[in-house]
């Protein structure tokens, strides 16, 4: 983008030092609906922009914070700030305060998780791409690579979930399921050691079910492996222990036992 983009009207420039956050989300915003500004586009340099709104540098900068929380642009180093041309984001800052302040239950958790992803998963069996099908193939191999490292077996395991999402070809659906997937992954990692080998082994092979259904473009057996998958899911984390046994002091000259893994 150059600086030809209109000047903000209403605003002075020779006032640059004054002006609001607002202003600066509500005039890229008018560039978006005016389809001055697409998916991908650069927008101007800083220092131009603070020109053409008519505000200080600094609340620039902030408006471009808060067009970045919201998903809406993405900031390259040392290459300026772009319209982000994937998916809308959407923060789970809110959510994570009503959890906070709520303290939304386990079976709350998996019954939106539901709601969300099993008809993703029917959307994505439809509509995703041959690319998106790759991406599911190497979570999946992600999955059954890192059985011994809850943490990385968790972020294979979101990101499965996200790329299902994607799949679905709905943005809203896409949104929506990555900011509950933010707030479970938040919860989950603290948690991920206390599931069983077999309650690992039974979620790799579920999220390699829900792959081969999607994959075949079967919807309706996608819809009903990924219900299945997040029944099995919440039922084995609620069986898991309040707390990680600690390591008994002798183990340490013994050979390293296998780590017990993550989430589902």
């Amino acid at each position: 983008m150059t600086s030809t983009l209109p000047r903000s009207k209403g605003v002075k420039s020779s006032r640059a030092g004054e002006g609001s956050t607002a202003q600066v989300v509500s005039f890229v915003r008018t560039l978006i609906d005016r389809g001055e500004l697409k998916p991908g586009d650069r927008l101007p340099a800083e220092r131009d922009l603070a020109t053409l709104i008519g505000v200080s540098r600094p609340t620039v900068r902030a408006g471009l914070r808060a067009l970045s929380a919201i998903g809406v642009v993405q900031s390259r180093h040392g290459s300026g700030t772009f319209i982000s041309a994937g998916p809308p984001s959407l923060g789970s800052e809110a959510l994570s305060f009503l959890a906070a302040l709520h303290g939304f239950t386990r079976e709350e958790m998996y019954e939106a998780r539901r709601i969300l992803e099993v008809g993703a998963a029917g959307l994505a069996a439809e509509r995703a791409t041959p690319d998106q099908i790759a991406t599911l193939a190497e979570e999946v191999a992600g999955m059954f690579a890192t059985m011994e490292e809850p943490d990385l077996f968790l972020v294979h395991d979101i990101n499965f979930h996200r790329a299902v999402a994607a799949g679905s070809g709905n943005p809203i659906v896409a949104s929506l399921v990555e900011m509950v997937s933010a707030l479970y992954y938040e919860s989950r990692r603290e948690t991920a050691a206390r599931a069983s080998d077999r309650d690992l082994r039974d979620a790799a092979e579920m999220h390699r079910r829900i792959y081969q259904s999607i994959r075949s473009q079967n919807s309706d057996t996608a819809r009903q492996m990924m219900h299945a998958h997040l029944v099995q899911a919440s039922q084995h984390q609620a069986q898991e222990p309040a707390e990680t046994p600690a390591a008994p002091r002798a183990a340490a000259s013994r050979p390293r036992a296998k780590r017990r893994a993550a989430s589902h």
